[in-house]
């Protein structure tokens, strides 16, 4: 014969039974999750950006960041020159504040000094147009900072008139958080220098 008590006690266990199934599950849930949070962070961080034959940035996962540090530097390096050193009066704003993103304040102090010295004014002025042709640069790659020498060839275009020049600058470029579409390669250009300027013949060449 059946009694309340014993009906009771049937629903207590029941009760109890799917408690400890619903811990159970929710404690099986949520190591299920750790385990695959970890494993998206491992891929996250295993995954980093490559450089287009245009020189564009392209997210793509790979194993060895380093292999392609060197690719990422000389595309961050050859664009800052193009827009540091490209000068017209249709692009010159546009292509300067590009190539700030790029660099410390070392860039800015170059760009301030050329400022106060009057040299985009006179371009700007008299209808100037510096036209970079060649960039080539050399790099050294380090732990924390890597250092760099440039060569840049450019045209200054007075009308039927154009004179050729050679840069070479120097620095360093250091790692950080890629600014998407700022500062895409994730480095800056650090203690920037414009070691020598000269004029050179029509008849030179343009390689190193």
């Amino acid at each position: 014969m059946k009694t309340p008590f014993k009906h009771i006690q049937q629903l207590l266990r029941l009760n109890r039974l799917v408690v400890l199934t619903v811990v159970l599950v929710s404690g099986l849930v949520c190591i299920i999750s750790l385990v695959l949070v970890a494993k998206i962070h491992r891929e996250a961080m295993s995954s980093a950006f490559v450089i287009s034959d245009r020189g564009e940035v392209v997210p793509l996962g790979w194993s060895d960041q380093r292999e392609h540090l060197e690719v990422e530097a000389l595309a961050h390096l050859e664009q800052f020159h193009r827009w540091f050193y490209h000068l017209d009066a249709g692009s010159f704003e546009r292509n300067m504040e590009r190539a700030l993103w790029l660099g410390n304040a070392s860039v800015d102090n170059v760009y301030r000094q050329k400022k106060a010295d009057g040299l985009y004014n006179r371009l700007l002025q008299y209808s100037l147009v510096q036209q970079v042709e060649a960039v080539h640069s050399e790099i050294s790659l380090g732990t924390d900072a890597h250092s760099f020498r440039t060569r840049t060839v450019f045209h200054i275009i007075r009308g039927e008139v154009t004179d050729s020049y050679e840069l070479i600058t120097t620095g360093k470029l250091v790692p950080v958080g890629r600014n998407f579409p700022h500062n895409p390669h994730g480095l800056l250009i650090t203690d920037f220098f414009e070691n020598s300027l000269r004029k050179i013949d029509a008849n030179e060449t343009t390689k190193k």
